[in-house]
């Protein structure tokens, strides 16, 4: 192998890279029935939320810091761990409740998630 292909193959590894890297200024993509909730400046998008049995929230973190979106309310239980910037995820909703949503590393991010037909 010459030099010129060593350097043109760490080039197109590094592009391939590259593109996989999450990005906190491009939305996932939702499907049918799944609602956005961005994560920026410390606080949700939105403070309360309706959603109906069945559907999911997709929590996208576009902050520059980490978070750790959970609930802890009976019924409504989900933990998504430390979530990076720029990752997101999905948590489904299949039953009707409602949902208190926090930041276990910033307190004060609050979202009420009603389910509900």
């Amino acid at each position: 192998m010459t030099f010129r292909t060593l350097i043109a193959a760490s080039i197109l590894l590094s592009s391939l890279f590259a593109a996989e890297e999450p990005s906190r200024t491009r939305q996932p993509v939702q499907k049918p029935g799944e609602h956005l909730v961005i994560q920026k400046d410390r606080a949700f998008s939105v403070t309360e939320l309706t959603i109906k049995p069945g559907e999911s929230v997709v929590f996208w973190n576009a902050d520059e810091v980490p978070h750790n979106v959970f609930s802890n309310s009976n019924g409504m239980q989900f933990d998504i761990r430390r979530q990076a910037p720029g990752e997101s995820s999905t948590v489904p909703f299949p039953k009707e409740g409602v949902a208190e949503v926090r930041c276990a590393i910033h307190p004060k991010m609050k979202l009420i998630v009603t389910v509900k037909k």
